[in-house]
């Protein structure tokens, strides 16, 4: 079984695949101060709740957007699972050429995510990541990826207003009747989700002028149902997308591969 994670700035996302099928998923915060140990022992407790045993994993895919975690969660994969993980970046095949800047700029998760849409759903295409930040990616005709847009995202924008404000409080992010707040609260509900409603539908139109109108466009992320239902914009929404990409990468690049640690006579924690 490949173990995928996902090691994003406010969540750690986990799967299980079994031969190319999602079978588990878990998220756990994203804390920089937890030690190696205390996440192997949380993983390995919460797979087994779900019927997964440390010695059916036996092999792992990483993407990391926080740096001081990387080093341990591949630490983690050897110690707690006997594998050796495969780190997502722009030197491994990802089966699509990269033409940003700088390629070991662009985030691993951006490319992930693009591998994961375009081999399920074709060229050109649109991917929409509404988490801590809101980002947005475009992938060519020729399945090239080629950047993207990245704004602040939706509860950084809110917690923005709280922290900043002396009168403006935190409100459930739920899009209000109308657009004129009536309210406060509504007010700002009005601002923040439907003000991001705005804002995808208008980068989503931007993007397709440059990359095709017929681009097909993707939503993901934790935050992604919040405007789902309030912008026309959005072909597919997957919510595991990322783990699917590790996945797809994980395979284009396995026959190249050493053998992992289980196999190499590296003993497993716990």
């Amino acid at each position: 079984m490949l173990l995928t994670i996902d090691i994003g700035n406010t969540a750690v996302t986990v799967g299980v695949f079994r031969k190319e099928r999602l079978v588990t998923t878990l998220r756990v915060a994203t804390d920089s101060r937890r030690l190696a140990d205390e996440y192997g022992i949380l993983l390995k407790n919460l797979l087994e709740f779900r019927g997964i045993a440390t010695t059916d994993i036996t092999a792992a895919c990483i993407c990391s957007v926080v740096p001081p975690l990387t080093g341990m969660f591949e630490d983690l994969c050897r110690r707690f699972f006997g594998v050796t993980p495969l780190l997502v970046t722009s030197q491994i095949d990802l089966g699509m050429p990269v033409r940003y800047d700088n390629p070991r700029d662009v985030g691993a998760d951006r490319i992930v995510d693009a591998v994961a849409a375009v081999e399920l759903y074709g060229a050109p295409m649109i991917v929409v990541d509404l988490g801590t930040a809101t980002v947005f990616d475009a992938v060519s005709r020729d399945r090239e990826y080629l950047g993207g847009a990245i704004a602040p995202g939706i509860n950084l924008s809110a917690d923005a207003l709280y922290y900043n404000t002396s009168q403006l409080r935190r409100v459930e992010l739920v899009a209000p009747a109308e657009a004129v707040g009536r309210n406060t609260t509504t007010s700002l509900q009005s601002g923040i989700v439907l003000g991001y409603a705005g804002l995808v539908e208008a980068m989503v139109g931007r993007f397709k002028a440059e990359i095709g109108e017929d681009a097909r466009v993707v939503g993901t992320g934790g935050l992604v149902t919040v405007i789902s239902d309030h912008v026309p914009v959005f072909d597919d929404i997957n919510q595991e997308l990322t783990l699917v990409g590790l996945d797809i990468i994980y395979r284009k690049n396995a026959a190249g591969l050493p053998s992992s640690g289980a196999s190499a006579g590296m003993s497993r924690a716990g």
